[in-house]
């Protein structure tokens, strides 16, 4: 019997490491949540894209990096006679976060470089390849940009940039999900599958709640009221609603209107959920939809714990990192109900 060809694709091989990117994203995505509750993503003050993986190795280098972050407002505001050891905390996960995605960018392309020269990425997906990889670089210079807008005048980063950072943050990791399906599917002789309209909506639902989230975090909304189903005394309390400025104003920066839409939109999350999961269920995919159905409702369980817990950090990083679950359980549920197409040759 003749041995396959060295050149020829392997979607499944493809498949399994961008499965792995793909669990790396997540992984960055929850150290990023720490970052934000530890208050520690103005830590590093500059950007070294090459020698920037190298942490302070000695004390002279370390009392320059402290030296760096007791020049913006924030050391000011908040961290006043900080020590250094204290630093070296909160330096550690934005450190942390930053490997993770030097890490992640290096593997990626170690993968496509290795995949392009044995000709092994399958016809009709080299570009796809190509725009995820640009999605990573183009989210290293969302990060900064996010990082920057704490550096001068502000006392944390731009709550709406931090929104952004994490959303470009979950498309990759949604694209890097698809594609591996598709090309598992593409091992069992389907071309790709189309997404239906009605489950990228159940999918753009989640993605508002995301964006909501950054909001919630990056004002500190979730201090706000630490009650549930009221917030105080009512479901919404009076002087909420800033009435002397905008309703944009009022919808993206107001604490408390922030924390009302991030309450309740949750159900409308959940709404659509449910929808995507009976449409799974009918299409012969019952784990699927059972997955999506229990992510959603320990998600929601999540966030009224931490809103009761006063934002306890373990409580609010594992809220975050469930909303990245339910966004893969949901694409792998879409993935399961898409239009597939049958394919001609791999």
């Amino acid at each position: 019997m003749a041995r396959p060809s060295r050149l020829q694709p392997r979607p499944r091989l493809l498949a399994l490491w961008l499965f792995i990117v793909a669990a790396m994203v997540f992984a960055i995505v929850v150290v990023g949540g720490i970052t934000r509750l530890t208050e520690s993503g103005l830590s590093i003050t500059e950007w070294d894209p090459l020698l920037g993986v190298f942490p302070p190795l000695n004390e002279a280098q370390w009392q320059a990096a402290f030296d760096g972050y007791k020049a913006i407002p924030q050391y000011h505001a908040f961290n006043t006679g900080m020590s250094l050891e204290a630093f070296k905390h909160i330096y550690f996960w934005e450190y942390i976060h930053r490997l993770l995605a030097r890490t992640i960018g290096t593997v990626l392309l170690i993968i496509l470089v290795v995949f392009w020269w044995k000709r092994w990425i399958p016809k009709g997906f080299g570009w796809r390849t190509i725009l995820i990889f640009a999605l990573g670089g183009l989210q290293g210079l969302i990060g900064w940009w996010m990082v920057a807008s704490g550096l001068e005048v502000r006392t944390e980063v731009s709550h709406i940039r931090l929104a952004i950072h994490l959303l470009a943050a979950m498309l990759i990791y949604a694209v890097l999900i698809w594609t591996a399906l598709d090309l598992l599917a593409l091992s069992r002789g389907v071309r790709h599958v189309k997404l239906r309209f009605w489950a990228f909506l159940a999918i753009l639902a989640l993605a508002l709640q995301l964006v909501l989230g950054a909001f919630t975090a990056g004002l500190r909304a979730g201090y706000a009221f630490a009650s549930w189903p009221k917030m105080g005394d009512s479901l919404f309390p009076a002087g909420g609603w800033a009435s002397g400025q905008s309703l944009g104003f009022n919808l993206s920066s107001n604490p408390v209107v922030v924390q009302f839409q991030h309450r309740w939109w949750a159900w409308a999350v959940a709404i659509a959920v449910m929808l995507l999961a009976y449409a799974a269920y009918r299409a012969g995919r019952p784990l699927r939809a059972l997955t999506i159905v229990a992510l959603v409702l320990i998600q929601i369980a999540l966030g009224i714990e931490t809103l009761l817990s006063g934002v306890a950090l373990p409580i609010a990083v594992t809220h975050q990192a469930t909303a990245a679950l339910l966004l893969a359980a949901m694409i792998w549920a879409a993935h399961g109900i898409g239009t597939p197409r049958q394919a001609r040759r791999i």
